[in-house]
């Protein structure tokens, strides 16, 4: 019995075979062993828990999948990731091997819409590259030549019977086939026509796959660009336009309508996220007072993580903050700005929350009968109760999707999570999911300083975005070792954030390193990663810390604060004390260059003095990116950031590049355009930098061919 050749079997149909004159399938193995397809394909990566759970993309953010592709013998072997759109269409298309000891394939790939998407990869039988390689050597030994050509016409005829080749390609085969066959030319001749034109590109554009044996298909959630990339600015609201009354001896709080006239300020700075602290009323018992004192005033306005009073709860609005038509009104400035509005979604209580009164079994009871309050020892937060999510999971989950449905309504498309960790992995699981089934692009952003695997956790069950350990990464082997964690493996599912300092963060690094850490700080985190973040007051470098903590003196959990913008505007009392040029300045380099709005395209390089440190990022661009030359070819963006750690001193090195994670060869030159002075200079493999006090503490270069 004749097969034909192109009557190829995928692993799930495997061969027939002949057994007694009766066709038998091809025997698998048995449990507890999965067979595996005819080629075998191994370790498909990106891969999350085994596949149950999705791997993460934004729409047209490059990204690697890699297998491990082989099979017997010395026949030609091929790879091809299969991408699947929501709507179940299919592109495919082929990978190459980048390491072929090790039978190692990749490709970058893109998803251009939103969505659950899905990929697998497909080993497959390489007839043609078979062929091209025996052909190329029996030829030119002259050793069966003609019969190796006959091989070729069998090879280009089977893969003319393909039902999907286009009439175009049809043809070049034909044509293909006849210099194969044309025995007036000489064998070479008619190898070299056939193994380098249109027929060569045809087989490598629509190769012929045979023995197709496919992965399992992976999930992929493609999300909206700011699931990735954004810069944020923190403030309190009731701050924002707040004042002391020389009269009354009583600070006035700010207002939603007075802190609405701060968000052209915030967006000429290039900020495209407002993220408020809670705006819910706040409760009087247990009130803390200034930098978290137990003896609160009448006048003292108590902490806004503290929510909750006859006023109401979660879904209100603190009176003296406005109320829901002022909500509006600052959501609408925002948008007019260009910016998004995030909302801290904090799910505590202060003891005068309408749910302790309402649902009391929603919290811990403790022996003496009263409610246990929050504690993280040696701190205490006697004016907050963590609500206890095993109490009443299915009344509590309802009340809490209720609240968030409140804020999407009035337009909040982003939350900040404030201590996600506390509260039970499965609840936000099943509160995300709930939340996308209707409202796909909200994005959810996880305040949780914590152990790895709950961060980790947390990411792969629906948070977009974390908050870092970055704002304690301070030495040059710290931010490499972590830098290269958040954009490897971990990058398919967790996306950081970056932040110096926040409300609650003011590390000794900020305390005493002046401006040079306040800048060095800023520069690191709005290029190392796609998504970073300030508090408000950090163009003042405010950097006075609480004894015996880690946050600010007087800090706005607890008080009201005026910081007197205007005196740091051009003319006023304090020009030039801000660093809000500074932060201009690096927003406008992010929004210039897309090889920064990438998060695993992230390269460490060696420099001589452990106090510096170096980096790079490049990206592909289509037609070049925003038309700039700041790259090293045409469609190519690269970024090279050269930063001097030590705040305190000038730092003089040797900076030793990895050319080819540059996209250079080890002896090509490249104009270096530094973002930040407009110096330009000629750099190699090997250049001297001399960074610090005297100076700026940083380089951020564009780098271009010539």
């Amino acid at each position: 019995m004749t097969t034909d050749p192109a009557a190829a079997t995928t692993a799930a149909e495997p061969p027939p075979a002949t057994v007694g004159g009766h066709v038998e399938q091809a025997p698998l193995s048995s449990p507890p062993q999965r067979p595996l397809g005819r080629i075998p394909v191994l370790d498909v990566r990106p891969c999350v828990d085994h596949g149950a759970r999705p791997a993460k993309a934004v729409v047209g953010e490059p990204f690697e999948v890699t297998a491990t592709v082989f099979r017997e013998g010395h026949d030609a072997v091929s790879a091809s990731v299969v991408l699947t759109d929501p709507d179940g269409d299919e592109r495919t298309v082929t990978m190459s091997c980048d390491n072929p000891g090790l039978s190692h394939w990749v490709r970058e790939i893109s998803a251009d819409e939103t969505g659950l998407w899905s990929y697998r990869v497909e080993g497959w039988s390489d007839p043609w590259g078979t062929w091209v390689h025996d052909a190329s050597i029996k030829v030119a030994a002259d050793i069966d030549a003609e019969l190796m050509l006959a091989e070729g016409v069998r090879v280009l005829q089977r893969a003319l019977e393909e039902p999907t080749r286009t009439p175009s390609g049809r043809q070049v085969l034909r044509d293909g086939i006849a210099v194969l066959q044309d025995e007036t030319a000489r064998p070479s001749t008619r190898l070299h026509t056939v193994t380098h034109g249109e027929v060569a590109a045809e087989m490598t554009d629509h190769p012929l796959r045979e023995l197709l044996s496919p992965s399992a298909d992976l999930p992929l959630l493609v999300e909206r660009e700011r699931a990735l990339v954004g810069s944020w600015y923190e403030i309190f609201p009731r701050s924002e336009g707040a004042r002391f009354d020389e009269e009354t001896g009583r600070w006035i709080s700010g207002t939603l309508r007075t802190a609405a006239q701060r968000l052209p300020a915030i967006a000429a700075m290039g900020f495209d996220v407002v993220y408020l602290t809670p705006v819910h009323p706040i409760g009087t018992t247990a009130r803390k007072g200034p930098n978290n004192t137990l003896d609160a005033s009448p006048t003292d306005p108590g902490s806004p993580y503290a929510i909750g009073s006859p006023d109401g709860g979660h879904d209100a609005i603190h009176p003296d903050l406005g109320d829901f038509d002022d909500f509006d009104a600052f959501v609408a400035a925002a948008e007019a700005e260009g910016l998004e509005v995030a909302l801290d979604l904090a799910l505590q209580c202060s003891p005068d929350h309408p749910w302790v009164s309402e649902h009391p079994e929603w919290f811990t009871t403790r022996a003496d009968g009263t409610i246990a309050y929050a504690e993280n020892p040696p701190k205490k937060y006697q004016d907050i109760y963590p609500v206890n999510f095993d109490k009443d999971p299915a009344g509590i989950y309802a009340e809490v999707r209720r609240v968030v449905q409140v804020w999407i309504d009035h337009g909040v498309r982003i939350f900040r999570v404030d201590n996600p960790h506390t509260k039970p992995v499965e609840f936000w699981q099943w509160l995300i999911d709930d939340v996308a089934a209707d409202h796909p692009d909200v994005i959810w952003l996880a305040e949780a300083f914590t152990k790895p695997a709950m961060m980790h956790t947390l990411a792969k069950v629906g948070f977009q975005q974390s908050y870092t350990y970055f704002a304690w990464r301070n030495t040059a082997a710290e931010l490499t070792e972590y830098g290269t964690e958040v954009s490897g493996e971990a990058a398919a599912y967790m996306r950081p954030s970056f932040w110096p300092t926040t409300h609650d963060i003011l590390t000794p690094y900020m305390q005493f390193g002046g401006e040079a850490a306040w800048r060095l700080r800023a520069a690191l985190a709005a290029t190392m990663v796609p998504t970073w973040g300030i508090y408000a007051g950090y163009e003042l470098m405010e950097h006075v810390a609480r004894p015996g903590a880690e946050e600010q003196i007087d800090n706005e959990k607890y008080q009201l604060k005026d910081r007197r913008w205007a005196d740091f505007e051009p003319g006023g009392a304090r020009e030039g004390e801000s660093l809000a040029g500074w932060l201009t300045m690096l927003n406008r380099i992010r929004r210039e260059h897309p090889a920064l709005r990438r998060l695993r395209n992230l390269r460490f390089h060696h420099v001589d003095d452990e106090n510096l440190l170096a980096y790079s990022k490049r990206a592909t661009t289509e037609g070049g990116g925003d038309g700039s030359d700041d790259g090293t070819a045409d469609g190519e963006d690269v970024v090279l950031v050269v930063a001097n750690l030590d705040p305190h001193g000038t730092r003089e090195s040797t900076v030793r590049l990895d050319m080819p994670a540059l996209g250079l060869g080890w002896d090509e030159r490249v104009e270096a355009t530094d973002l930040v002075t407009g110096a330009v200079w000629d750099w190699g493999s090997e250049n001297y930098v001399r960074l610090g006090t005297d100076g700026e503490p940083v380089h951020v270069l564009a780098l271009r061919r010539y």
